[in-house]
């Protein structure tokens, strides 16, 4: 594959092979030929000391179809890590001009260029590297962009650059050269292709399978494919994470429901992940029931829990070893809310101070300062609403801080249904174990007058 430098490197092969190809075009006009590869705009069309030139301009880089999804996905879904290095497969489309100020010089020109690339229709590994190489010359004595060129690999590449003329009508042609800014002169399209492009950073990449599934330690046979008689997936998997009473979010110290296929086991762990906590949370569930479709696990509520915790998204996941495997497996990822819990009565056992609201200030205003289970980070957003009004939480340096929320004046003195919002993941205001949903009483907190 090639490096980065790919792409000078065709622009300047092309641009050597037009180069030695004017020397008979130049014999034809009577005079020389400058050969080069400049955008068309910088070219000083008013010197007349200025000799005929043929001009090579890369005006577009596209993607190669047949290239484009080779070495994917290159990345794993989990962490990221590299896997490979898909090549970045590019085709190049170039304009090329000729500038002659006497009459038919830009149409001769034109014409030995064009049967030129006809009778060169791929660049072959040896003029690519005579091209970028020159041998009976020191290279150094080449511009330090000429240099670098003779890194870029373009030859040891797997495809061939193959180049065809391209067909631009008129529609297209005017659009571009009014793109460029420039006046127009005889050109001619021509696609290249392809142009790979790879890195070279280290990925990972699996050893063969020596066995499908356990080794029989005497006969030294695997146990060959197992095959399930139904529909379901063959792997353990997990479907819902599931709060008590249907709620929209599960609180510290309730009951988490887990449901899925093929949990049975020994060893059980359910693993609770997210983007704020740097170290995984496992917790022990209770063994899963007969049919192994379901077990449950019990979020905890102690003094530590208030800081390990966060509220908003988790990835639940559940490590176990499956009955009849020796290998410890983890199921997949489903999402668990952890919905805050504004402490509005004291709460002595965790040392928390009940809710209050105060109306005052200059300007007059209503603050409402309360705690939360679990404690909510700096990096959180938290959001208060009173009844339908809605207030964002104060800056705060320290996830023990008290939330501080400046409500507008206008809040009545009255008592007020109270919901928490943080990171998206609301407190639980409905009471779902009745035949019809109602709020749930204590989540309320009286603003006074």
């Amino acid at each position: 594959m090639s490096s980065p430098l790919a792409i000078g490197a065709v622009s300047a092969v092309l641009r050597n092979l037009l180069d030695n190809g004017m020397i008979e075009a130049g014999a034809a006009i009577g005079t020389t030929v400058n050969v080069s590869a400049v955008a068309p705009d910088t070219i000083n069309l008013d010197d007349v000391d200025e000799p005929p030139r043929l001009n090579l301009f890369l005006y577009q880089a596209s993607p190669n179809i047949g290239w484009r999804n080779v070495g994917l996905p290159s990345r794993n879904g989990v962490s990221g890590e590299r896997m490979t290095n898909a090549p970045l497969a590019l085709d190049l489309h170039y304009v090329l001009t000729a500038y002659g100020r006497a009459n038919f010089q830009a149409e001769i020109l034109l014409g030995y260029a064009m049967h030129l690339l006809h009778e060169r229709p791929i660049l072959d590994r040896d003029a690519i590297r005579r091209a970028l190489n020159p041998s009976p010359l020191d290279v150094g004595m080449l511009p330090p962009a000429f240099q670098a060129l003779a890194a870029s690999d373009l030859a040891d590449q797997v495809e061939l650059i193959k180049v065809t003329p391209a067909t631009m009508g008129g529609d297209e042609m005017s659009k571009l050269w009014a793109a460029i800014q420039s006046h127009y002169r005889p050109s001619a399209a021509y696609h290249v292709s392809v142009v790979l492009i790879e890195g070279v950073r280290p990925g990972v990449s699996p050893l063969p399978v020596l066995s499908r599934g356990p080794v029989d330690a005497v006969t030294k046979r695997d146990r060959g494919v197992v095959v399930n008689p139904d529909l379901l997936p063959p792997l353990p998997t997990l479907f819902t994470a599931a709060p008590p009473a249907q709620q929209s979010g599960a609180r510290l110290g309730e009951t988490v429901t887990i449901t899925g296929v093929r949990l049975s086991g020994s060893g059980h762990r359910v693993r609770l992940v997210h983007r704020l906590v740097t170290t995984p949370i496992d917790l022990i569930p209770s063994p899963p029931n007969a049919s192994g479709t379901q077990l449950t696990v019990t979020l905890p509520n102690d003094a530590a829990a208030q800081s390990a915790f966060v509220a908003g998204q988790w990835a639940l996941s559940v490590r176990f070893t499956p009955t009849g495997e020796p290998n410890v497996r983890e199921t997949n990822a489903v999402p668990l809310v952890l919905a805050p819990d504004p402490v509005i009565a004291a709460d002595a056992g965790l040392g928390l101070p009940a809710a209050n609201a105060v109306r005052g200030g200059v300007p007059p205003r209503v603050t409402v300062t309360l705690s939360s289970r679990p404690q909510v980070r700096p990096e959180q957003r938290a959001t208060l609403m009173l009844d339908t009004l809605e207030a964002v939480a104060l800056p705060r340096a320290n996830a023990t801080d008290a939330l501080v929320f400046e409500c507008s004046n206008s809040v009545t003195a009255d008592v007020h249904w109270l919901r928490l919002r943080v990171d998206g993941a609301d407190s639980v205001l409905l009471d779902l174990t009745g035949p019809a949903p109602v709020f749930n009483a204590t989540q309320q907190i009286t603003v006074p007058a």
